[in-house]
């Protein structure tokens, strides 16, 4: 948790405007694939913005010179209706295209994003998931994203109001340049708004998208530990923690009405209102000096004072939620450019695992790069050899695993695997070749069979029923209603604990891997559950190389070699009979072991 609130702390809240147009870029590159899309879209934005421009100059022609003059006839009034009436068709027609093809668009791109965030979050290394919180990934993937569709949609709204300004300022400046100017006169103090609303929106909204990411992250560590949490009364304990982190969100959140209060539509309109005097005064004064004025032009220039203002109104309405997706696309470029990653095997890795003999020599290996979990570890599991690694919680049996299984790199020593360096074997190699069962079993949601088989049909119904009956999980598995196809639920809690990991060994099995590793694999099973699947484990490291970790020592007596560690170093090594003769530390657990049965 210290780690992950470190890299919290770590990421800045204020974005500058060179990061802005970064991030922008960014987002717009997810948008490459569906250019036409948006291009067609924008086409028909600018005939809307066009026709709205437009509408007012009819009224205003049929006003000037068929209503003041008189000579507005029922022929010529129809043709004017129906002509206003075909314009706003069209405009309903293309703003429903434009709409339309954006929004799909828009869509697409959204789903493009996540599906990349999805990759990269499976792609990125252990080490990454240590130092930061389940829930802070959770938000960049979900919430972060429809924030990214939210600003999609600011993004046409503040398209449609830059395109319905310079239309409405061409048939200003058409009809009356001298009117168009006093509205022109507005847009510096308009600017500067806009200046003083980005220094401080991008500020607030950075807090607000923190403030939910640690809300996500508390709430899916509660729903995690409900059980704990429930078990030792902390109800009330986390309920506090959590309104206090609801809290500094609702703080964040009424920071960004506030602000958003002051500074967006309540000034816009108090500025329309000043610009529609000016032109009200000006229009007096023409009819007070020269007793002539065009009630058309009038009537085109108060339509035009909202459509002016009310476009760029709705642009600065829209940067809050602007800020807030650059502040999301932010968030999200940080998980695409984590370096985090995976260890990639070498360049040109190409090696296979074959006999599964494995030689392990001076390893070193720290996962901060500061604090060393293994000191100088050497041993040598020949083919079909059984090493178990035991030892005090802490002294680096699951490191040895992690570094083994390439879930973590190592930084000195080296690791050969049938003569070929560790890092000179692909990555899918390891995986195939090397089969892992861990202390906890994980299921996903499905059946049986598919979670046996991993999704991967190239195995067949018979193929799964073997594995199973390999391991003795058909025991079970066979009287239940559907067999093989039995319903799994979320993390396979409708299952005991030593029925899961003995669905888990069928899963490892049926891969037929070279090398077995078991860590702690029946730590949670029952001593009866326990002695039903000893046969299982027999069969399965059967002609394989096999390393466990075990806790109870009485499960490993038959091993070729026992290696004992302590804070990251073997400090014994040797059959179970001649640690025992030792009389040391082994022996000292395994009497301990003994003594509490």
């Amino acid at each position: 948790m210290g780690k992950g609130r470190k890299r919290l702390e770590k990421q800045k809240t204020s974005v500058s405007m060179k990061d802005t147009w970064n991030i922008l870029r960014h987002l717009f590159r997810y948008a490459k694939p569906y250019k036409v899309t948006f291009l067609v879209s924008f086409i028909f934005l600018a005939f809307i913005s066009a026709i709205t421009a437009y509408l007012p100059i009819v009224i205003q022609h049929y006003i000037d010179n068929y209503l003041a003059t008189k000579s507005a006839t029922l022929a010529i009034t129809i043709r004017v209706v129906v002509f206003y009436g075909v314009l706003t068709l069209l405009k309903a027609a293309f703003t429903y295209a434009k709409d339309y093809l954006f929004n799909t668009a828009a869509e697409k791109t959204v789903a493009n994003i996540r599906n990349q965030l999805y990759g990269k979050v499976v792609d990125l290394g252990m080490r990454y998931f240590d130092q930061t919180p389940v829930g802070t990934v959770v938000s960049r993937v979900t919430n972060d994203t429809e924030t990214i569709k939210d600003f999609w949609t600011v993004f046409i709204n503040l398209t449609t109001g830059l395109f319905n300004v310079i239309s409405i300022s061409i048939a200003m400046f058409a009809l009356r340049w001298q009117m168009a100017l006093v509205f022109i006169a507005f847009l510096p103090i308009m600017m500067i708004l806009v200046v003083v609303y980005q220094r401080k929106s991008v500020l607030i909204y950075g807090r607000m998208r923190e403030a939910l990411s640690r809300l996500n992250a508390k709430l899916n560590e509660s729903i995690s530990g409900m059980g704990i949490i429930q078990k030792y009364h902390q109800e009330k304990r986390l309920a506090e923690e959590f309104d206090v982190t609801n809290q500094t969100y609702v703080q964040a959140r009424r920071a960004m009405y506030s602000m958003n209060a002051l500074l967006l539509m309540p000034a816009i309109n108090l500025i329309e209102s000043f610009a529609l005097v000016a032109v009200l005064l000006i229009f007096g004064y023409q009819d007070f000096v020269t007793h002539t004025v065009d009630v058309g032009i009038i009537y085109a220039f108060t339509s035009y004072s909202r459509s002016f203002f009310q476009p760029i109104g709705q642009m600065m309405n829209g940067l809050s939620t602007l800020q807030d997706g650059i502040v999301a696309g932010k968030r999200i470029q940080e998980l695409v450019n984590e370096q985090e990653l995976a260890p990639r095997s070498n360049e040109k890795a190409g090696s296979q695992i074959t006999e599964g003999h494995i030689e392990v020599k001076n390893l070193n290996f720290s996962y901060d790069g500061e604090h060393q979990v293994l000191r100088d570890i050497n041993f040598e599991a020949k083919p079909g050899q059984t090493i178990a690694l035991v030892g005090q919680t802490g002294s680096g049996k699951s490191s040895i695993i992690n570094v083994l299984m390439r879930f973590y790199d190592y930084q000195k020593g080296e690791i050969l695997i049938d003569g070929h360096s560790l890092k000179d074997i692909p990555v899918e190699e390891i995986r195939k070749k090397m089969g892992l069962v861990l202390q906890d079993s994980f299921l996903f949601y499905g059946n049986i069979a598919d979670n046996i088989r991993m999704y991967n049909h190239e195995y067949s119904d018979a193929d799964i029923r073997a594995a199973g009956e390999f391991v003795y999980a058909d025991t079970f598995i066979s009287q239940l209603d559907k067999g093989y196809q039995a319903k799994v639920i979320e993390r396979g809690d409708s299952f005991s604990a030593g029925e899961r990991q003995l669905i888990s060994f069928a899963r490892t099995i049926l891969r037929s891997p070279s090398i077995l590793i078991l860590d702690e694999a029946t730590a949670n099973i029952d001593t009866e559950t326990e002695e039903k699947i000893q046969n299982g484990l027999v069969n399965m490291r059967k002609n394989r190389t096999s390393l466990i970790i075990a806790h109870r020592l009485s499960t490993i007596k038959d091993a070729d070699l026992i290696l004992v560690l302590r804070n990251g170093e073997i400090i014994e090594q040797g059959t179970h009979e001649d640690l025992i003769a030792e009389q040391g530390t082994y022996f000292d657990m395994y009497q301990l072991q003994t003594y509490q049965k």
